[in-house]
């Protein structure tokens, strides 16, 4: 097939003025949109880097693309109204280009790609398949199955994620539920991992509607779950081996696992996560609540993306970030573990991605690759699909750059020295804790509310860090954290000042 070559463009112009917001994360992170191939929708589901450069692409519709030059373009292409799409610029230099060739289709929803040896492994609904070109045509000719582990109804909610390669050469796939509440063929509702022999070994329980999944700068495996039955919020779960992650409609199959041991007690309805974990000794509760809804996090998480280029992406080497296909925004997670849990902080990161971000991936050069689409739910950039690059200016954003749980509250770092008198004033800080229902009802109001109070604030003698002395912590809340009055010591606000943090566990005195 003859490739298709197209220009790059910069999200510059042609579609309505950024918010204040956009226009002042844009200083630290650029967003290039690309334009894509006119006889196609490149409904990005998946992304992984060839040891070649070209970025690969499965897609929702079921296919393979390949791009080159996706880390250099920089030309400013043209937006189409009446297309809803970046339209190449005829008038652009070539050397400029991005090229799009199409390598593989006939797949069904295509949510997991990653390179081994040659091969191009991909997960879609009902398979982990691997393909090849071996003639050199641009094009792959050998297909392989490698595994069939999990069953499809038909069920047009029956997605399936897959990892890239794991520390000991496994594939993870976590599929969705058929529709939001049961399991109606084997395995649906189930994390597994694929041996590279294709073996299939059933690893966690208990997931309902994943969104993606990756690994943290360890190698630990999480997905994320997006509220529903037994999921107030979307959330970012830790994929122990064994565990439970708490939706029970998939529990059945517990009798085709015999290596996960007995089949978990089911949670009760209207209880609360803190309290179940008490009686379900596999319950995992979630990392990272997302938290939901208008103005906070995001209603649909997706990709698992963790920072290991080494400072090329910014000042958040080995954080994770996580973006939301519905509110067309990417959000930054640190983790940290304690009393053995892993729990941590979500922030806001980036706004204004075009489409409805799924998969992503960043390489060591600190190239953020996102693409996705809006089919079936809406997302808020509008266009209908999206392929886009995140680049860091090279400019360091003031912002919380950690934030830690203490066993009377907790300690904030920075991104640069703070002013310590506003650092120090109880009136720079706002606070609340809530938590959700855990409830067979689709989704939870925030319930449970607490208002935790300052007595005391350290500011460290560097300025890189504070310390906040609460008079409550509350376990298994999320900790709503406003900063809105800290100044940087050369007076510039927080860009992000707020953090939620899910304390799973409360650190030991």
């Amino acid at each position: 097939m003859k490739a298709h070559t197209l220009l790059l463009s910069v999200l510059a112009g042609g579609l309505a003025s950024a918010s204040a917001q956009e226009a002042a994360e844009a200083e630290f992170y650029k967003i290039t949109t690309f334009p894509t191939p006119p006889d196609a929708a490149i409904e990005v589901g998946s992304v992984d880097l060839l040891p070649d450069g070209r970025v690969a692409l499965g897609t929702r519709r079921g296919e393979v693309w390949l791009a080159s030059n996706a880390q250099t373009s920089t030309t400013v292409g043209v937006w189409n109204p009446t297309t809803m799409r970046f339209e190449a610029d005829k008038a652009a230099s070539p050397k400029d280009t991005i090229q799009y060739q199409r390598f593989a289709e006939g797949q069904h929803e295509l949510l997991g790609l990653s390179w081994k040896d040659g091969w191009l492994y991909a997960v879609n609904r009902y398979e982990v398949l691997r393909m090849k070109d071996s003639t050199g045509a641009g094009k792959a000719n050998l297909f392989e199955t490698v595994s069939t582990p999990w069953g499809v109804s038909g069920d047009y909610h029956e997605y399936s994620f897959g990892s890239r390669f794991d520390k000991n050469g496994d594939l993870w796939v976590v599929s969705c539920l058929t529709g939001s509440f049961s399991s109606k063929t084997a395995f649906r509702g189930w994390a597994v991992r694929v041996q590279p022999d294709g073996k299939m070994v059933p690893t966690c329980g208990g997931l309902r509607s994943p969104g993606g999944i990756g690994f943290d700068a360890d190698g630990e495996v999480y997905y994320t779950d997006n509220q529903g039955p037994w999921h107030g919020s979307c959330t970012l779960q830790h994929l122990v081996p064994g565990s439970f992650q708490g939706h029970p409609g998939g529990n059945q199959w517990y009798d085709l696992a015999p290596n996960m041991g007995p089949r978990p007690v089911e949670p009760n309805d209207q209880s609360r996560m803190v309290t179940e974990r008490a009686r379900i000794k596999e319950l995992v509760p979630p990392a990272v609540y997302m938290v939901y809804g208008p103005g906070k996090i995001g209603n649909s998480s997706t990709a698992v993306v963790c920072d290991l280029s080494e400072g090329k992406f910014g000042p958040f080497q080995k954080q994770l970030f996580i973006p939301d296909q519905s509110h067309s925004n990417v959000s930054r997670v640190y983790l940290e573990t304690v009393n053995g849990v892993k729990q941590g902080v979500v922030f806001p990161f980036l706004k204004g991605l075009r489409s409805g971000p799924i998969g992503a991936r960043m390489g060591k050069d600190g190239k953020f690759f996102v693409g996705g689409s809006d089919r079936g739910w809406g997302a808020k950039g509008g266009q209908p699909f999206a392929f886009e690059r995140v680049d860091w200016t090279g400019k360091v954003p003031f912002e919380v750059h950690e934030m830690h749980a203490k066993p009377d509250g907790f300690e904030l770092t920075f991104t640069e020295p703070v002013d310590p008198a506003t650092a120090a004033d109880p009136a720079s800080y706002s606070a609340r804790a809530f938590t959700y229902i855990y409830q067979a009802k689709y989704g939870s109001p925030e319930v449970d509310d607490v208002f935790p109070k300052i007595e005391k604030i350290d500011v460290a003698k560097d300025g890189k860090s504070v310390r906040l002395k609460f008079d409550v912590l509350t376990k298994g809340h999320i900790h709503e954290l406003h900063f809105e009055g800290i100044r940087s010591k050369s007076a510039r606000p927080i860009l992000h000042p707020v953090a939620y943090y899910t304390l799973n566990e409360i650190p030991a005195k």
